[in-house]
């Protein structure tokens, strides 16, 4: 499976499930419009660009490019990539009827249609990335880390977000993936050993 060097922006769960089955990738939903009053998620997009960049891909819809268009604006398109799927009319398997714009999202793109918007766009893609960084973080890290499956492991979990300005909601599985897309392994034990000291 094809890696992505760069975090992925989408709309929501079913993108980001399309996506997952396309590419090996760190995704980020916005929650649809969810994002235009989310302050802390615009901040930890702004770290996930600056550390890794950005692809931003959402429908073909108004309502796709009017997140698209917010984000661009907030984010300031700093390591920033626009990836945009074709026009194609119809409806998706999980909706009873189509959209407004009778447009299929991203959901609906077969693994084919999402790598090349993605090569398209630019975005850094190859059979072989994670190595390079090192290990990825992974659950049985947080574990290790006293951050799951411990007493006190949820309080010492919002420590390390606010010690590192995510947003408070963040899932443990959330938490992995952006770790890792910010950090190497060790340097997330580094941290963790600062935090606890």
């Amino acid at each position: 499976m094809l890696s992505v060097r760069e975090v992925i922006v989408v709309e929501g769960r079913h993108d980001k499930n399309a996506v997952k089955a396309a590419v090996d990738a760190v995704i980020v939903e916005t929650s649809g419009f969810g994002v235009f009053s989310n302050d802390e998620k615009i901040a930890l997009l702004k770290q996930l660009a600056d550390a890794r960049g950005l692809v931003i891909l959402t429908d073909s819809d108004s309502a796709g490019f009017l997140i698209r268009n917010n984000l661009k604006g907030r984010l300031n398109g700093k390591n920033v990539k626009h990836a945009y799927i074709p026009d194609i009319k119809g409806r998706e398997r999980r909706k009873s009827k189509p959209s407004r714009e009778g447009k299929l999202g991203v959901e609906a793109m077969s693994r084919d249609v999402i790598i090349d918007c993605l090569k398209r766009a630019g975005a850094t893609l190859s059979d072989d990335i994670e190595p390079a960084r090192g290990e990825p973080i992974t659950k049985a890290d947080l574990y290790e880390a006293g951050l799951t499956g411990r007493p006190g492991s949820a309080a010492r979990r919002q420590a390390l977000l606010v010690e590192l300005g995510l947003p408070e909601h963040l899932s443990p599985n959330a938490l992995v993936d952006v770790l890792s897309a910010l950090y190497t392994k060790e340097a997330f034990f580094s941290l963790i050993c600062r935090i606890n000291a």
